[in-house]
């Protein structure tokens, strides 16, 4: 049975007592900022107009309530463990505290997959933009800089170029990697100046452009499926609702920082629930508006919000609003980054990792080796990859995860009924469920290319496991040695 054994709550809310190294200066406001960080960005700017044009149509409303839901029952999940075990590594400590090594060391492994490749994808959107922006101001970056290595980009004379890397993109994660570096509160007050500008200027899209909305666009409301599965219908919904997941994956962030929150068993679920509410309801309203603005057919573009701007006569916003994308794109990409450098910090302390990945800057308190292993991790194929299909890998990981959190509450809540819970996940024998199979319900719409990534990703996974991890394990030499 060594690949289950668990560590004991008792033992990880020693640890969260004690001295970490980390600094404890984030309070509610700052883990709130945190989640809205990395929940509001590609979603609302990318996806929105993606599964509309080819997923929903205007019942990309319902694609994110369908996902929304989902994740409020795993953030409920989260939350009770958040407070009880306020310890950094997230998903992977609470599967560790519940279900066992095996399973911790899947989900930790499913982490690295989610944040760093959520983190790829959202800095190549993050290029598209930043080379809209300068277009529409008068400044042509040299194409062959801005695309990945090998693509053909056409210029605006109709002439082609081959792309040589993706410079934007690179550039924004060397530099998010080096905020990291230098500390967490540094960070969190950078992602709280970009949260409150992406936010404004989410609710100005709002408010000008209401008013332009031609309820016409909104019929039919579910267009009739087309005879693909993914392609309108009830079963679109569904599938959209797979593909909008992806911009749901930021509050599990914020619980990667509990090590560095003030309070954490009273902040932590404040922070989890405050930003998915939050940013569930801008994402509904936002994807209303933008299918009453244009019709959800024309939506299929890389700016899409843009679009709906330009549509509703907006003029010079429209700018602002690519300005508002960049904001919210950089802020997703520095909670992400952090988030996986959290989980490597936590599995590494454990002895599943080699230890050099939890060493300490001596000036800054960061894990500032493993920071700058997930930079170069995160930049390489940010400049010289496509992620066509990265939205669909990074939802699967992260629904996996849900599911697997959501399991553990009850088998904690049978294991050890009388355990205080600071907070506890409410109507939990439903609630708990709902977030398993919700989450199996949406991973069971992604495409089968998914699975057969997913499944590739965990057998890599397993054989670093049982090579090294489970050999250098801690908790095994504490029992004694492996079974």
């Amino acid at each position: 049975m060594s690949l289950f054994r668990r560590k004991s709550i008792a033992g990880l809310q020693a640890e969260a007592a004690g001295d970490s190294g980390l600094k404890r200066v984030l309070g509610p406001v700052n883990l709130i900022m945190l989640g809205i960080g990395a929940i509001i960005g590609t979603g609302i700017f990318v996806l929105t107009g993606t599964v509309a044009a080819n997923n929903a149509g205007p019942a990309v409303v319902l694609s994110f309530a369908l996902a929304g839901t989902a994740a409020i029952f795993a953030a409920l999940c989260y939350s009770e463990f958040a407070s009880v075990v306020p310890v950094a590594g997230s998903a992977y400590t609470y599967g560790y505290a519940t279900l066992g090594e095996l399973f911790a060391w899947i989900i930790g492994w499913d982490l690295v997959l989610e944040y760093a490749l959520a983190a790829t994808t959202v800095a190549i959107g993050w290029s598209g933009y930043l080379v809209s922006l300068f277009n529409g101001i008068g400044i042509a970056l040299p194409p062959e800089l801005t695309a990945p290595a090998g693509a053909i980009v056409t210029l605006a004379d109709g002439s082609t170029v081959t792309a040589l890397f993706n410079a934007p993109a690179m550039v924004i994660t060397l530099l998010i990697t080096t905020l990291l570096v230098v500390g967490i509160k540094e960070s969190a007050n950078v992602n709280n100046v970009i949260v409150v500008i992406k936010v404004a200027v989410v609710l100005a899209i709002i408010v000008l452009t209401v008013g332009k909305i031609n309820p016409a666009n909104w019929h039919p409301f579910i267009p009739a499926n087309t005879g693909a599965r993914e392609a309108f219908g009830a079963s679109g919904i569904v599938a959209g609702a797979g593909v909008v997941f992806f911009a749901y994956i930021g509050f599990d962030a914020v619980s990667t920082a509990a090590q560095e929150a003030k309070n954490p068993q009273r902040d932590m679920p404040i922070g989890i629930i405050g930003s998915l509410l939050i940013c569930t309801i801008l994402y509904m309203i936002v994807s209303a508006i933008a299918t009453g603005v244009v019709p959800y057919t024309e939506l299929n573009v890389p700016d899409p919000i843009a679009k709906v701007a330009d549509v509703a006569g907006l003029g010079w916003f429209g700018n602002i609003i690519k300005v508002g994308a960049i904001a919210g794109l950089t802020s997703v990409i520095l909670v992400q980054m952090m988030g996986q450098t959290r989980v490597f910090y936590s599995m590494s302390k454990d002895g599943l990792l080699p230890a050099w990945v939890n060493t300490l800057h001596p000036k800054f308190r960061t894990p500032w080796i493993t920071t700058i292993v997930v930079g170069i991790g995160v930049t390489i194929p940010a400049g010289f990859l496509t992620v066509s299909e990265a939205a669909h890998l990074v939802s699967i990981g992260t629904l996996l995860a849900f599911a697997i959190v959501s399991a553990g509450v009850l088998v904690l809540r049978i294991r050890q009924p009388d355990l205080h819970r600071p907070f506890k996940t409410p109507f939990v024998w439903f609630t708990a469920p709902m977030g398993v199979l919700s989450s199996l319900y949406l991973m069971s719409a992604l495409p089968i290319v998914a699975w057969e990534r997913l499944a590739i990703w965990l057998a890599i996974g397993m054989v670093i496991y049982f090579g090294y991890s489970r050999k250098h394990s801690k908790l095994a030499a504490q029992e004694g040695g492996n079974d």
